[in-house]
């Protein structure tokens, strides 16, 4: 079966053979490639704080006026 891909594997070629020559000048200077275990791939989240800022806790949002009130407001609006 022929690849699709195949063309890539082709145009990266020159880029893999230039890796591999360093990785080998690498290791004929001496230097040491070493497999280190793999990081977690969903690290833990932070842990929580448990305390509450007053000033977080005291911004709410208000609430609407009701309909009653509105209409009290446009009273005291027209009259003035």
């Amino acid at each position: 079966m022929i690849s699709n891909h195949l063309n890539l594997v082709e145009r990266q070629r020159q880029s893999a053979e230039e890796i591999s020559a360093q990785v080998a000048q690498f290791l004929a200077a001496g230097g040491q490639i070493a497999q280190l275990k793999s990081p977690p791939r969903n690290p833990l989240p932070p842990p929580r704080s448990t305390r509450i800022d007053p000033e977080t806790v005291l911004k709410r949002k208000p609430r609407p006026l009701t309909l009653a009130e509105r209409r009290a407001l446009r009273k005291m609006a027209d009259s003035l």
